[in-house]
């Protein structure tokens, strides 16, 4: 049973690369100016729907994390951690899947609300931690047919996605985000006007 399962999740694992390696892909330069912003995605997604906006829990539970998971946590093969899976809808739509991985070290003092999150924001307990700190992002292109995806969420177009690790008072969690199809990039802030990435 461990092999199979474990087998299943490399089969589903994206080809993670950093930012700067992705940079010359043909990316729409507004997907990658949303792909790359480091400010709260769910801010960006309320001011985006002008506030038509809703968090849609899947599921969350305990899991075998990804190879390149464990990797970037650096935790133990068989180490189970809490996975959540969350849909971000704007106007009833599904405009990004979100991936969230919390390992059970994470789970304790101030982070053990992170058992009990469901519906609510974790763009807006990470934001609002004064120690947070964040890894440089990586991208990965994802088939719409990838099982990375929940099957309510396949469809025949390639999709981006973004992750990087945060660290909230020492402890490590990952996020990531896939912009899918639906997605409409915000508007470019007038003091982003010139920024290259």
């Amino acid at each position: 049973m461990y092999v199979r399962d474990h087998l299943r999740y490399y089969q589903k694992e994206p080809l993670w690369l950093l930012a700067k390696q992705c940079i010359h892909a043909k990316l729409d330069s507004n997907l990658q100016r949303c792909l790359l912003d480091e400010g709260s995605l769910t801010s960006r997604l309320i001011q985006a729907s002008a506030g038509n906006f809703e968090i849609r829990c899947l599921r969350q539970t305990w899991q075998l994390p990804l190879p390149s998971e464990r990797r970037l946590l650096n935790i133990k093969t068989r180490q189970l951690a809490v996975i959540r899976e969350v849909v971000l809808a704007c106007h009833g739509m599904p405009w990004v899947f979100a991936r969230s991985i919390f390992p059970a070290s994470t789970l304790s003092g101030p982070l053990r609300k992170l058992h009990n999150l469901k519906n609510s924001s974790l763009g807006s307990l990470l934001f609002n931690t004064p120690s947070m700190t964040r890894s440089p992002f990586q991208l990965a292109k994802i088939t719409g047919e990838s099982n990375y995806l929940p099957s309510g969420l396949r469809h025949s177009e390639p999709v981006w996605g973004r992750r990087s690790k945060f660290m909230l008072y020492d402890k490590p969690l990952i996020v990531s985000e896939v912009f899918l199809p639906e997605f409409k990039p915000w508007p470019k802030p007038p003091s982003q006007q010139g920024h290259r990435y």
